[in-house]
């Protein structure tokens, strides 16, 4: 190989080092000290460089005059005076660039992830629709939103059906004058069938989509059934007697259970999202606890606890989405109050008071936010940020108490009835970030392949 391919080669080789390291390569040719110095007079000391010129640089050039003691003394004396002047006009290399202890693209991901923007609350209803001859009455639940997105809503004597995904709406059923006014409606799982409450005591099972009775559940209440909620095939119902049933849709003789605790009107039932505990509130200001484990049956049923800290009528519940044991209560407008309980352990995690009467109460599937309903006297709705309970917004538009209050199935739109009989529709859960997940078929229970239950 010829020089001039060897040097090319040298030359490559250092070249392909620089991006790794920056080096400094001592230059031995004068010629190539192209920078000059040009000195600051004023800053130097002109007879120590005099000095080290001419006798100073003897002693360098003969270190055998100077003996190991002489040297030692003359270096504790400079450092003692402060005059060591071995760094005068050093040069050094420039020092290297300090390393990166965090990654930049993290730290960038990190701030704009801990200035997440704070997500918008319409101020006003998207849709508002007239609810003539609804009942204003504090202890009834009139309106449920199924899983096939379709409303259902008690005005006086009539069940009507508000399709969301159309908009059209139909009447399901008319009940007479000495059964009526409908007290309850509460859609079953599968959003197909649903259980109506009535005045007289008894509940009917309807098929919405043949508009057909299926049922009449009677005999064990003795007065109107003001509350319903769904556990699987068992339908439970709370009245105006104190009584709360476990009603098995599936078989003739359908009282399976009976929870005795109240001693007033049962305005409020919410199973827990495992099925296995069901809270109750109701117009003697108590909420129970009872767990599924525990019912015997046919008799009464001893509850899991007795929570006695409302001094109103507790008709809100609502069980957490992301902690299967918090439950959410709301107190009437003697009461006013929000407060959260370990269903565990039985006892009271918080409370707040809200300023009104609060008549229900909706978790937020997508984030930890509570929506309140209340009465008098702003009428309002509030958006709570759980769980330091800080006020996100207050929606106005309703000039009577918000009695109703349903979830529109993919959890963004809630609905709410009030008093004034308007019905009005809030986007005030948005919509949430992550993709959906495609919809699960309905379970075909609790009336799979059967035209009647006689």
């Amino acid at each position: 190989m010829d020089a001039g391919s060897m040097n090319t080669s040298s030359s490559l080789k250092a070249q392909s080092r620089f991006p790794l390291q920056q080096q400094f390569l001592p230059r031995t040719n004068s010629k190539e000290n192209l920078d000059r110095f040009i000195p600051n007079r004023s800053a130097m000391d002109m007879d120590y460089a005099h000095f080290m010129l001419t006798e100073g640089r003897k002693g360098k050039e003969n270190p055998s005059g100077n003996s190991p003691s002489r040297e030692a003394y003359k270096k504790q004396l400079a450092d003692s005076l402060n005059i060591n002047r071995t760094r005068i006009l050093a040069f050094k290399n420039k020092p290297p660039a300090p390393v990166e202890l965090v990654p930049q693209d993290y730290s960038v991901h990190h701030k704009v992830k801990s200035t997440k923007p704070r997500r918008h609350i319409p101020q006003s209803s998207e849709r508002t629709l007239d609810a003539p001859d609804i009942v204003d009455d504090f202890y009834l639940n009139l309106l449920d939103w199924g899983s096939s997105n379709v409303l259902a809503i008690a005005l006086g004597n009539t069940v009507y059906l508000w399709d969301a995904s159309d908009g059209s709406t139909s009447e399901l059923v008319t009940v007479d004058e000495e059964d009526g006014p409908v007290t309850s409606v509460n859609w079953a799982p599968d959003g197909r069938h649903i259980a109506i409450g009535l005045n007289n005591s008894h509940v009917q099972l309807w098929d919405s989509t043949s508009n057909r009775q299926l049922r009449t559940l009677s005999g064990g209440h003795r007065s109107r059934v003001g509350s319903m909620a769904w556990n699987n095939h068992i339908l439970t119902t709370g009245g105006m007697d104190g009584q709360i049933i476990n009603n098995d849709v599936r078989i003739r003789s359908h009282i399976v259970e009976t929870y005795r605790g109240h001693t007033q009107e049962v305005c409020g039932l919410k199973w827990s999202a495992s099925g296995q505990q069901l809270a109750s509130g109701g117009n003697d200001n108590l909420i129970h606890i009872w767990d599924r484990s525990t019912a015997l049956s046919n008799s009464a049923t001893q509850w899991l606890h007795r929570l006695e800290d409302h001094t109103s009528a507790v008709k809100a519940l609502a069980w957490c989405p992301f902690q299967g044991n918090l439950l959410a209560t709301g107190g009437g407008g003697g009461d006013r109050s929000i407060k959260f309980w370990n269903t565990h352990t039985g006892a009271c995690l918080n409370s707040i008071d809200t300023g009104s009467q609060v008549c229900a109460l909706l978790w937020n599937n997508n984030e930890r936010e509570l929506l309140s309903s209340h009465g008098f006297t702003q009428n309002q709705l509030t958006v709570w940020k759980y769980p330091s309970m800080v006020k996100m917004a207050e929606l106005n538009g309703h000039t009577s108490r918000v009695l109703y209050m349903a979830q529109s199935p993919d959890g963004c739109t809630v609905a709410t009835a009030a008093g004034d009989e308007t019905l009005r529709f809030w986007n005030v859960f948005g919509v949430p970030e992550m993709a959906a997940k495609p919809a699960l078929k309905a379970k075909p229970e609790p009336f799979s392949h059967l035209n009647r239950i006689r």
